[in-house]
């Protein structure tokens, strides 16, 4: 029904586009093969993969492809992956009508960027923040951090990643250090708080080959 909401506003906002759809990552990388497309439109809550996950293929396919992200997750950690990522836009949709769309897609086809109010807020407060998680943490200890978020014990860790578990452990102390951290419990509150993970997901949600 989304899907079939943001095809309607996308033919209001650009009439003269040929669109085309599809409903998971697997689909969207068949699509992008068959039509190299300028502009794709990308939930990030995909159903058999992270949207983000998908950015590599997606440009490889389509090398001059601009993407717009869609989410109703504005957290610290998904925006900070999607600056990573280079998106060109990152549209709430939580707080923003479709008609949004047309001004975001104008822009974004124009070469500039749309970020949406509550995304540049997150944005500025991350970036003005001395002990953001971005300016404390290594990118492999964020990523680290989406596994020992869940709960996971430094062996279970240490057989995803293919590290030793005292290694794990070492991590751990020093991410919690750095973090101002002294219990499993606290460090757990915080990846949840900052969207390294979320209740009910379960598995972590960025690949250790994009870190």
């Amino acid at each position: 029904m989304i899907r079939e909401l943001l095809v309607n506003a996308c033919a209001k906002a650009v009439p003269k586009a040929m669109l085309a759809e599809a409903g998971d990552g697997a689909e969207a990388t068949k699509r992008c093969r068959e039509h190299a497309p300028d502009l794709v439109i990308l939930d990030l809550e995909l159903p058999d993969m992270d949207g983000l996950d998908l950015l590599g293929s997606l440009r490889e396919l389509a090398p001059d492809v601009r993407v717009i992200a869609l989410s109703s997750h504005t957290d610290e950690f998904t925006l900070h992956r999607a600056a990573q990522f280079k998106v060109n836009g990152f549209v709430d949709k939580n707080e923003q009508p479709l008609e949004i769309l047309r001004g975001a897609i104008a822009k974004v086809m124009d070469g500039k960027t749309y970020f949406s109010p509550v995304v540049e807020r997150v944005r500025n407060s991350l970036r003005a923040d001395p002990i953001a998680f971005t300016k404390l943490l290594s990118d492999h200890e964020q990523y680290l951090l989406t596994l020992m978020g869940r709960g996971l014990t430094n062996e279970e860790v240490a057989a995803m990643v293919g590290l030793s578990a005292v290694t794990v452990k070492t991590h751990r102390r020093n991410i919690m250090g750095k973090l101002g951290f002294h219990s499993t419990p606290e460090l757990i509150r915080y990846a949840l708080d900052k969207g390294f993970i979320r209740t009910g997901l379960g598995s972590g949600r960025v690949k250790r080959s994009e870190l």
